[in-house]
């Protein structure tokens, strides 16, 4: 079977991932210039289920539990399994236990406990939750990795690619576009990110925590080398232009507010992502005439593209195609 993947983000990597485990023979056409041209360049890389379900549906977990599993066996030695940290400031414990009252899958942890998972922040938080189930990746590292590993295995690629339709005859297609796609999904919308890189000496950190806030909740993520991923922002508008003063500001103020460090801490990076969502900000895996589109991650790309790369890739190879999507099926599932 000969398959064409529209997009190279973290859905049509992970999509064609599954269609070559599966002996299909696949073509990835991306309009931009190469890997890293969308909102998944802009992620955060937390696999983590647990937490998400705080602000979501039973379908994060159910979705997520096991991407950390898949990544590592796609891209052994990638994944962090350390867990996830959440915290608040003494003023702010009403956020913790509403938070863990919202998910599972954590251990409250006192002042000692949180020193002993991370020294840079003892005597700073009385309390916290770790989520010790969870992990987290370098997206920029997973997407170019499972580019690579594609490529080894016989996949092919065409950037720069504006009109898909010249690239030949296909028995499939798989359109992972993700907010291009808006123009014939009025399902869509787009939902802001913004993050920022800051890099320092001063503050050692082992794994993503998550620090509870009324107003601006972050979650601050290592990247090695002294580097960390600040996010993020959730806007409900489709703008992609530059980060804004009012979200560096507030960022910049939790990240202080988590260690004091970070105040003289390098700025190398501020950027903004749109993600694609639907109403209920679940994903979805939509055959219809022939197309089979996987849309709608939200801000779990990392987190849910392997359970709905696995979903496409049956619907394609393992001759289960229903005529249904994913979310109908998985409603129907929860009705029963």
């Amino acid at each position: 079977m000969r398959v064409l993947v529209k997009g190279a983000g973290v859905a049509g990597l992970t999509v064609a991932h599954e269609l070559a485990r599966r002996g299909a023979e696949i073509l990835v056409a991306e309009r931009g210039p190469g890997i890293g041209a969308g909102a998944s360049w802009m992620a955060g890389g937390m696999l983590a289920p647990f937490c998400e379900r705080e602000s979501g549906e039973e379908a994060v977990i159910e979705l997520g539990e096991h991407a950390a599993a898949w990544w590592e066996d796609a891209l052994p030695g990638l994944v962090h399994f350390a867990g996830t940290l959440v915290l608040a400031p003494p003023r702010d414990a009403s956020e913790l236990r509403r938070f863990a009252s919202r998910t599972r899958g954590y251990d409250f942890v006192s002042a000692e406990e949180i020193a002993a998972l991370e020294p840079d922040l003892a005597g700073r938080f009385r309390s916290g939750l770790f989520f010790g189930r969870e992990a987290h990746l370098d997206p920029r590292q997973a997407l170019l990795g499972l580019h690579a590993k594609l490529v080894s295995k016989g996949v092919n690629f065409a950037f720069g690619c504006a009109d898909a339709a010249a690239l030949g005859r296909f028995d499939r297609v798989v359109d992972c576009t993700g907010m291009a796609a808006l123009a014939h999904d009025a399902g869509l919308r787009g939902v802001r990110g913004e993050m920022l890189y800051l890099e320092t000496g001063e503050v050692r950190l082992t794994r993503p925590v998550r620090l509870l806030h009324p107003r601006f909740p972050i979650y601050v993520v290592p990247r090695g080398n002294g580097r960390f991923m600040i996010g993020a922002t959730m806007i409900e508008n489709a703008s992609d232009g530059p980060v804004t003063a009012r979200s560096v500001m507030e960022l910049l103020n939790a990240a202080y507010a988590l260690h004091p460090a970070f105040g003289e801490a390098r700025l190398v990076e501020a950027s903004s992502g749109v993600r694609p969502a639907y109403a209920d900000n679940l994903p979805r895996v939509t055959p219809k005439g022939g197309v089979v589109a996987v849309n709608g991650l939200y801000r779990h790309g990392f987190l849910m593209a392997p359970a709905m790369a696995g979903q496409a890739a049956e619907i394609l190879v393992g001759n289960s195609w229903k005529g249904e999507s994913f979310d109908e099926a998985h409603r129907q599932r929860k009705r029963a």
